[in-house]
């Protein structure tokens, strides 16, 4: 198939956001006979009616949903790149950055990273997402994704700046009863832990440490965290700066044993296809000035330091 009327895709997003060829047709600034002769045109090329009637305007088809993201992405890349030049205005763009970030590194970047986008780029959104790791690269060269935060093993074929090294704690209640003993391995040994699902490294991190058995409670999200060690004897290992970030306020304690793990880097990615993209230029451009820690970067965000129980 295709399509040679760019105004076609407009017309089928229009319809599709708005459940109805009427809205869409005001949305667009057309005619309603001219929105209904291009979806009757969509309806030939594809093979598949699109959207059917039900009261108060029309549903998409299965073919319809199935299009929709891909047809919605390609139109922002369209408008995009037409409306691009060879520099980027922060304090007149209109511009959505799509990022990768896991939810704990939501809860370390997204503060300072949102302040600093607020007072320098008042009108510039940002999006977060959670990939899985096997998708991180072909979002990043298709534009799917600006950047992507984090360590991410096995995501290599990318442009990319290390921030900052990081290492694996303890994090427990203030008051746990163990907290009273010397942090050694066998310490470790009679902890009770939560693993997070969606952070494989954690759960690989309690594998090489040979604690599988001592899995109680597993989730898919690192941000209930907080709550839950707080009213029980369970224990996570998590990366250091987000325990620090978790304990701020005093009733959980973070550990630091000698786990014999080596450090880990985190790093900010991108594509290689839009490294000399000025929006996305000045976006990590910025983030390394607030976050990156190594190669001589002295980080403009806060970082946590919180008292912490030490081997």
């Amino acid at each position: 198939m295709n399509l040679h009327d760019l105004n076609l895709l407009r017309i089928f997003d229009a319809v599709y956001q708005q459940r109805s060829v009427s809205r869409a047709a005001e949305v667009l600034g057309l005619s309603q006979p001219a929105v209904s002769h291009g979806v009757t045109r969509l309806r030939l090329l594809l093979g598949d009616a699109l959207f059917v009637r039900v009261s108060g305007g029309v549903a998409p088809t299965a073919k319809a949903d199935a299009l929709a993201d891909a047809v919605r992405h390609a139109l922002h890349l369209i408008e995009e790149a037409l409306h691009a030049t060879g520099s980027f205005d922060p304090t007149r763009a209109r511009k959505t950055f799509r990022i990768h970030m896991s939810d704990i590194g939501e809860g370390v970047f997204l503060p300072a990273l949102m302040h600093a986008v607020r007072r320098a780029a008042p009108q510039v959104r940002i999006e977060t997402h959670q990939l899985e790791y096997g998708q991180i690269q072909d979002a990043l060269d298709t534009g799917k994704i600006d950047l992507a935060f984090g360590y991410l093993p096995g995501v290599d074929a990318t442009e990319r700046c290390e921030l900052l090294h990081e290492k694996y704690v303890v994090l427990t209640r203030a008051d746990h009863p163990l907290l009273r003993e010397a942090p050694t391995r066998e310490w470790l040994a009679r902890l009770d832990y939560i693993v997070v699902r969606q952070h494989t490294e954690t759960s690989r991190v309690l594998h090489t440490l040979a604690l599988q058995d001592r899995i109680r409670l597993s989730i898919p999200h690192f941000m209930v965290i907080p709550s839950i060690v707080r009213e029980t004897d369970l224990a996570v290992i998590v990366p250091r700066r987000t325990a620090l970030t978790f304990a701020r306020g005093g009733t959980l304690g973070v550990v630091e044993p000698e786990m014999d793990l080596p450090a880990f880097t985190v790093a900010l990615h991108w594509s290689h296809r839009f490294h000399n993209d000025p929006g996305n230029r000045w976006l990590r451009e910025l983030a390394i000035e607030l976050f990156g820690e190594l190669d001589g970067h002295t980080p403009r965000a806060p970082t946590f330091v919180e008292p912490s129980v030490a081997a």
